[in-house]
């Protein structure tokens, strides 16, 4: 019997000088010419990207024919924070596709932003569907079945005409075959591939040919990163302040990120902590030789004791 392969360290947690938790994951950067620069722990087994696949399934979304661009391209391939600008797009494309909220298939949910929710719970709003953080793909895939005839009801099966599409650009964009296929959080099909194949996806992304279904995805998420995000979130204030990148995190503490160069990094956190997510980010980058203020600003992640820092997450690597 083999002996299984303990996961590498990639953040650990320190409280008043102790460490009390360590966070194990794994860890791919491609270098400009796609090549394997840095690689920590298993990046070939198959993992789902949930979130990450989003900027794939926009692409889809495209390739099967709904003519989107600017924000509204930029809300499909979200995990928005439910603010009151995502809400108001996302019910806009609802009713310029003859479309309402209740053909939503997105569970009913809470804003993703704290803040937001708290804001919200205190205006005594319920859950909703269109508050989903998904709600903006859900819409376009709506959409596009819409124009194209496709059945409104099934248009989150697997077999539906809309998700082969999607099923097939995720493996051309990745260059792998599709591992597994299971049900994402938000009830759309999830595609399971490699740490390296969602490195080599988002690289696609941002050096395809202009006019293309994954550089428009590319160009409006990096032109709208408050749509593809929020104001508060790390994936907007990246895309904001480092000029040509494209970054889009996971549920279950995924994240991957590529440069305009062609250099591309992807990574899950074995335990599904978001708490690392900003720390591993912020350490990787800086290897990768990414000077901006906003790599320290994503890579603090403060731990507290009778409301004052007392240490912090920090990577390992």
């Amino acid at each position: 019997m083999s002996t299984p392969v303990i996961p590498p360290v990639l953040a650990e947690v320190v409280r008043s000088g102790f460490v009390e938790g360590r966070h194990r994951g794994a860890l791919v950067v491609l270098d400009a010419d796609g090549a394997v620069e840095l690689a920590l722990g298993d990046v070939t087994a198959p993992v789902f990207p949930r979130s990450s696949n989003k900027p794939m399934q926009a692409a889809g979304v495209l390739r099967a024919g709904l003519d989107l661009s600017g924000e509204r391209l930029a809300l499909a391939a979200a995990s928005h924070s439910g603010e009151s600008f995502h809400l108001d797009l996302v019910r806009k494309m609802l009713d310029e596709h003859g479309l309402d909220a209740g053909q939503l298939q997105c569970p009913p949910d809470l804003p993703l932003d704290t803040t937001e929710r708290e804001t919200y719970l205190a205006s005594g709003a319920a859950r909703d569907r269109v508050v989903m953080n998904c709600s903006g793909k859900h819409t376009a895939m709506l959409a596009v079945c819409a124009e194209r005839g496709w059945p409104l009801e099934t248009y989150l099966d697997p077999a539906h005409p809309l998700q082969r599409i999607v099923h097939r650009v995720v493996e051309e964009a990745a260059g792998e075959r599709v591992a597994a296929v299971g049900t994402d959080g938000c009830g759309a099909p999830l595609m399971a591939i490699s740490l390296t194949g969602l490195a080599r996806a988002f690289r696609s992304f941002v050096l395809a040919e202009p006019g293309s279904a994954e550089r428009r995805v590319a160009d409006a998420m990096r032109a709208h990163p408050e749509y593809v995000a929020g104001t508060r979130r790390a994936d907007t204030w990246l895309m904001r302040e480092v000029p040509g990148s494209l970054s889009k995190m996971g549920a279950e503490a995924v994240q991957a990120v590529a440069l305009p160069d062609g250099r591309a990094l992807a990574f899950k956190v074995e335990d599904g902590a978001v708490r690392a997510l900003g720390p591993v980010l912020a350490r990787v980058l800086e290897r990768m030789g990414v000077d901006a203020p906003v790599v320290e600003r994503i890579g603090r992640e403060p731990l507290l004791g009778g409301g004052r820092e007392v240490g912090e997450v920090r990577a390992t690597f």
